[in-house]
């Protein structure tokens, strides 16, 4: 098959992807790695969440989803990445056992105006069970070179550089201790919590991608030197999976905090989907991310009593100072009456 390029995604091509099944192992390995709430790493406790059964991370989902896309078509195409997702929305639970599909169909698509050498195309998805219920869809832009594009060269490319030159590294952030046990009526709207932070290393950023988004810059240093990045960088599913497994870390110190205070801990369930995730720079090996969230409106559920809907808007800065990562998100918060 040839390689295909900007030219072969004409607006209403579809194509669908898969099958692909996903075990009870998948769905705990990552799970403990990268969000280890209840109802995604431990049976019993499942039985008593807001689901009542043990589900897949709905950050696995986006990420098997580009593991359909990448083996049904960027890996035989020009692709040079995504610059964010407009929305995801999570409608069923990935449960251990099903088995997906991915069903892609090309909305618009447009030539780069400062790059005449790249094109973008919009995409949708819907990633589909093995009863042809929808569990995901999902909208966003990709970046492809055009036929005669030259191919890249030189180095990590001029962003990077001039992030290297930024005078003083930020030093990664310390995380406040904890003194409080919010339920939905405690949350602030406006205040902002540090995650923490995380440094990507070479090793961690090929392992994800070799499973989830084995682009040729995700996976191979040197092949990364002729890409648009100019050397090795993280996965976006990777760096926002690493957010969703330090906003866990964030409760889990919360919790431990009520517990010992001969408290109830406030409770989480899951959520919806998000908005607006933005990939703002490339994440390379070395970088240091530290993150952080921000409530920013909350109501109560009028389908589920006793449980709020927080919105919160989410940040990922490297350590020049510079925002690489950005999305509104959404999830279940348990009221306190």
């Amino acid at each position: 098959m040839l390689m295909r390029t900007f030219e072969d995604l004409p607006p209403g091509l579809t194509e669908t992807f898969g099958p692909l099944t996903v075990s009870k192992d998948d769905v705990l390995t990552f799970a403990r790695e990268y969000d280890p709430q209840p109802f995604h790493v431990d049976e019993i406790a499942a039985k008593d969440s807001f689901i009542g059964t043990l589900i897949a991370s709905g950050w696995h989902s986006c990420s098997l989803n580009m593991r359909l896309f990448a083996d049904g078509l960027v890996l035989d195409s020009s692709s040079m990445g995504s610059p964010g997702i407009e929305e995801v929305k999570w409608l069923k639970p990935v449960r251990p056992g099903d088995t997906l599909r991915s069903r892609m169909k090309v909305l618009e698509s447009r030539a780069s105006r400062s790059r005449p050498s790249l094109g973008l195309v919009r995409f949708h998805f819907d990633m589909l069970n093995q009863a042809d219920e929808p569990v995901l869809t999902q909208t966003n832009w990709v970046m492809f070179a055009t036929r005669d594009a030259e191919p890249f060269s030189g180095g990590r490319n001029a962003l990077a550089a001039a992030a290297d030159a930024l005078p003083g590294a930020v030093p990664a952030r310390e995380i406040p201790p904890v003194s409080a046990n919010p339920y939905f009526e405690d949350l602030v709207v406006g205040e902002t919590d540090e995650l923490g932070s995380y440094t990507f290393a070479p090793d961690d950023i090929v392992a994800f991608a070799r499973q989830f988004d084995p682009q040729r810059f995700h996976v191979d240093a040197e092949a990364a030197k002729d890409s648009l990045f100019g050397a090795l960088c993280a996965s976006g599913w990777h760096t926002a999976s690493v957010w969703m497994k330090h906003m866990v870390g964030h409760r889990d110190r919360i919790r431990d905090y009520a517990l010992s205070h001969g408290q109830r801990p406030a409770r989480l369930g899951p959520s919806p989907g998000f908005t607006n995730l933005k990939w703002l720079k490339p994440v390379y090996a070395g970088d240091t991310i530290a993150y952080r969230s921000t409530v920013t409106a909350k109501r109560a559920s009028a389908s589920r009593p006793g449980w709020g809907l927080v919105f919160h808007h989410n940040t990922g800065t490297n350590q020049h100072g510079e925002e690489v990562f950005a999305f509104d998100g959404m999830v279940f918060w348990e009221r306190r009456d």
